[in-house]
């Protein structure tokens, strides 16, 4: 089963899973979009609503009898300085972004736990393993789910079932563009500056970035076929160098004030 399927990254999904002979449940807001094929079923899902996952995932029992593999995919991108993002807006993003593989991974578990097999695929970001300016929304909801997916592991791993993020770099889907991406109305003079030259750089970026989608959809396929799917995969060599870099500094970070960090014990 696979959100958000009708357009960017989740087309190349679904179109992987089927050529490697799953049986797909394609979701989508407008599953007209997903074309037709066998061995495919597309249902209507809106993530942020609890009632549409559920029913999107009694359709797909209805037909295929189990949901052996969720991709929460599902998502977009509202992106500007923290102050000039509305509060709806913000809450909005982290609606879609958390909660909505929140939904739909809640209304699967039952499904899982009941056959005592499965596996939860989370599509984060490196946004969910590092901050950067013009996404402070983007990185909260992308952060909260890479804590919600690492502690969900243990609570889950009785019953068979594992849990993957994904943290993928910058890929050549439709992110950047105006379907997916929405950006903070200017307003505060100080950013001005700022967030023109952002929105410059990432237009100029879109339909360039280095990575294929087509090639991380099949490698994500290996990964699901394999004895062991690892907890968390960085895909590509950007998100590599993201991930390794965060790990440096969250070291240097720890024993920066080492002395300082372990001196708070009572004294007996």
């Amino acid at each position: 089963m696979i959100t958000g399927a009708a357009r960017g990254m989740g087309v190349d999904i679904t179109q992987a899973a089927l050529a490697a002979g799953y049986a797909v449940v394609a979701t989508g807001r407008d599953p007209a979009k997903i074309p037709p094929a066998k061995n495919l079923l597309t249902v209507r899902l809106d993530v942020t609503d609890p009632a549409s996952a559920q029913s999107a995932v009694q359709a797909a029992v209805d037909r295929f009898g189990s949901i052996d593999v969720l991709v929460n995919n599902a998502g977009n991108f509202v992106a500007g300085f923290f102050e000039e993002i509305t509060p709806a807006d913000f809450r909005a993003q982290v609606e879609t972004n958390l909660f909505g593989p929140l939904n739909v991974t809640r209304a699967v578990l039952p499904i899982m736990r009941a056959q005592r097999s499965g596996l939860i695929v989370t599509i984060s970001s490196t946004a969910g393993i590092t901050g950067q300016e013009f996404c402070t929304a983007y990185a909260a909801a992308k952060f909260g789910l890479e804590g919600w997916a690492e502690s969900l592991t243990p609570e889950v791993a009785p019953y068979g079932i594992r849990t993957m993020l994904v943290e993928p770099g910058f890929f050549r889907t439709d992110l950047l563009t105006p379907q997916s991406t929405t950006y903070a109305a200017p307003a505060i003079d100080d950013y001005a500056e700022r967030t023109r030259q952002t929105v410059t750089a990432w237009t100029a970026m879109n339909g360039l970035q280095g990575g294929d989608p087509a090639k991380l959809a099949t490698a994500l396929l290996t990964l699901i076929n394999s004895d062991a799917p690892p907890l968390r995969w960085a895909a590509g060599t950007d998100a590599l160098k993201v991930l390794e870099d965060k790990a440096h500094t969250l070291l240097h970070q720890a024993t920066a004030h080492r002395a300082l960090s372990s001196s708070l014990a009572h004294t007996a």
